[in-house]
């Protein structure tokens, strides 16, 4: 995992595609990031609570940080 700095950003809400897919996230600061600007500044580790990720198939995506607290899924927060 990259080094996490310390950052008051964090994703507060998403929105999702008509397949359940989070498309869109929406930052404490009010500002709404599409996917592709989410990932980025998630791998800059700009995002308190988020990261990337690989997965199977070798594309890079976004999860809440892996630390045992369901709050921190991104699936649990709120649409926009």
């Amino acid at each position: 995992f990259p080094t996490r700095r310390s950052s008051d950003l964090k994703f507060v809400a998403v929105r999702r595609n008509n397949d359940g897919d989070l498309v869109a996230f929406k930052s404490n600061t009010g500002k709404e990031y599409d996917y592709e600007t989410a990932k980025e500044l998630c791998e800059k580790g700009l995002i308190e609570n988020a990261q990337t990720f690989k997965g199977k198939g070798g594309g890079t995506y976004i999860r809440g940080v892996v630390d045992g607290d369901k709050d921190n899924n991104l699936s649990n927060l709120p649409n926009f």
